[in-house]
């Protein structure tokens, strides 16, 4: 019974505690550990609310289980897992006590059944991710994870707005279905859609992700917009907008990703992409279109993880990233390019690779209620990522020009890592029936149909001749040497020069009026001084000396006022 109430964030957050007093290989046993017992004991947890308290006269959730919730508690410790090994070789305390805390968080957040409990690991995961990016300790990291921090903070407070409104309307905290026909639900909905890198509130992910450790990249995309996507599979599903908004998401970050220079900045723009996918399956809202979205979300947690292990070991091992450094490490670094390429046709949706089982999901639902207009933008998304994940990342990175870079496959622990991504993208492509038995409804969907995986195979060889013919024209975008804006040209760019320019004439004006004031109080002064200097003037007759005083006074305060304004 004690296990049984024990919620899945506790060990996590006991292993960060531990993770700070130990060092070395007990510190990495521990940690591998913990993930894996903890698992254990959630694959044991049946569905229902297994915590429950009373606060303030409102009934609290902290843990309870159902198939949504129990599908991202699974993905999220295999992640956990995946990355704890992968990070085996840093010797890093605040690195590790992050990690443990952030994954704990993520669990706490998936497993809340009330609103309150919600925004407390809501606001965890914000605290406890930054220090993932700043632990890169540059100057550049460091800003980029203030600016993370400040959107991650102002969503957690939007939804703690939200949720004081919606337990007014209510009388309940309950964290279920809540729609958008109240103020509270706007409220929630933007507290969320800021954490799923809706767009124009995007920015945070490409500004900081790219900033972090290569250890530290790889488990930020595992947890924060794959908690906001199951707040909105589980708040607003059939919600119309989401279809547009996520309709949206994966087609704009297409555009700045064949433009950028910087592959893990390219792997953020493709990570929103595929969360697009996932709300548009969340906004269509039936049994099916859900299944897609979970389903995506738990796949793209493992091949996005594997495509960042690959980019953080080039990173790890050359110090360099952008991709007009890089290029010939397949010579090198053979394992590894063997491994990114696996990534790179899951995120592409290659038939027999995981991505292809979950995102031809959300796309038949699309088309089975009727959003014709969207299947074709998610059929042109689909082609934008395969050009820029799916050949881009590897193509620069270990192909392409030779830099003259020599250096080595990365640790094994790191190649371990990858290896286990790898192979469930493989293996979920070939025997998806093991991930649909865990998603909430069942369906009877079956990817492997003619039609599918021809028109599917069709638009990757399209995509690929494209690339290969732009390239061979000379009309593809070079890697150039740059920092490329978009929304956050906003805040990074035009309001600063405003603010600039503004302040500048507040100080102009400021300093013209101080002038006329002093020109104007010396005026006076010499006035009153020609009025009194003879012995007849009202200062300077015979007077006792308690006038004498005040008129000091008088003077002092005058010169004090002066000196205030000068």
């Amino acid at each position: 019974m004690w296990m049984l109430e024990l919620p899945p964030f506790t060990l996590f957050f006991i292993g960060g505690l531990i993770a700070a007093m130990t060092r070395g290989t007990l510190r990495g046993a521990i940690m591998v550990a913990i993930p894996v017992i903890s698992a254990i004991h959630l694959w044991t947890v049946p569905e229902g609310i297994h915590l429950q308290l009373t606060f303030l006269d409102y009934e609290l959730v902290p843990y309870r289980a159902d198939k949504l919730s129990l599908m991202f508690g699974y993905v999220f410790h295999i992640a956990a897992f995946i990355s704890i090994i992968y990070s085996l070789h840093v010797k890093d305390s605040v690195q590790q006590v992050a990690a443990m805390l952030y994954a704990g968080s993520a669990l706490g957040a998936v497993f809340a059944g009330d609103l309150l409990t919600l925004f407390i690991f809501w606001e965890l995961l914000a605290f406890t991710s930054v220090f993932l990016i700043w632990a890169r300790r540059t100057t550049r990291a460091y800003h980029a994870g203030m600016r993370y921090l400040i959107i991650q903070v102002l969503s957690g407070v939007i939804l703690l707005v939200g949720a004081l409104f919606y337990a007014a309307e209510t009388g309940s905290l309950s964290f279920e279905y809540i729609g958008l026909d109240s103020i509270a639900g706007w409220l929630i909905f933007i507290a969320f859609g800021i954490k799923c890198a809706f767009p124009f509130a995007h920015t945070w992910l490409t500004d900081a992700y790219p900033e972090a450790t290569p250890t530290g990249t790889v488990i930020l995309s595992a947890f924060t917009t794959k908690v906001a996507v199951y707040a909105l599979a589980r708040a607003y599903p059939g919600t119309e907008l989401l279809i547009y908004i996520g309709a949206a998401m994966t087609c704009f970050p297409i555009f700045f990703a064949v433009i950028e220079n910087d592959l893990r900045r390219v792997l953020a723009y493709s990570l929103i992409n595929q969360v697009g996918f996932m709300v548009v399956g969340i906004g269509i809202g039936t049994a099916l279109a859900i299944n897609g979205a979970i389903a995506h979300a738990f796949n793209d947690v493992i091949f996005k993880g594997l495509l960042f292990m690959s980019m953080g070991a080039v990173l790890h091992m050359t110090g360099r990233i952008n991709g007009s450094d890089l290029g010939g490490l397949y010579k090198t670094m053979p394992k590894t390019t063997i491994l990114c390429i696996i990534g790179a046709a899951s995120i592409s949706a290659f038939p027999l690779f995981s991505g292809f089982v979950s995102k031809s999901m959300v796309m038949s639902a699309a088309l089975e209620t009727g959003h014709d207009w969207v299947w074709l933008m998610l059929l042109f998304a689909s082609a934008g990522v395969f050009h820029h994940a799916g050949i881009k990342i590897p193509y620069f990175a270990f192909f392409a020009h030779d830099s003259g870079l020599r250096a080595s496959d990365p640790p094994r622990n790191m190649l371990f890592a990858m290896f286990i991504a790898a192979s469930l993208c493989i293996a979920i492509g070939i025997y998806p029936a093991a991930l649909y038995s865990l998603l909430p409804y069942d369906t009877g969907y079956n990817p492997y149909d003619a039609t599918h995986v021809l028109a599917q195979t069709q638009l990757l060889m399209f995509s690929a001749l494209a690339f290969v013919w732009l390239n061979l024209r000379g009309m593809y975008p070079p890697e150039l040497r740059s920092t490329n804006l978009d929304v956050d040209w906003v805040y990074r760019r035009a309001i600063p020069n405003v603010l600039q320019k503004l302040f500048a004439v507040i100080w102009k004006a400021d300093g013209a009026l101080r002038q006329a004031i002093r020109g104007k109080l010396s005026q006076y002064q010499s006035i009153i001084a020609n009025k009194h200097k003879g012995l007849g003037g009202l200062l300077s007759g015979s007077y006792p000396s308690g006038n004498m005083v005040l008129w000091v006074a008088v003077l002092l305060a005058s010169y004090l006022f002066m000196g205030f304004i000068g």
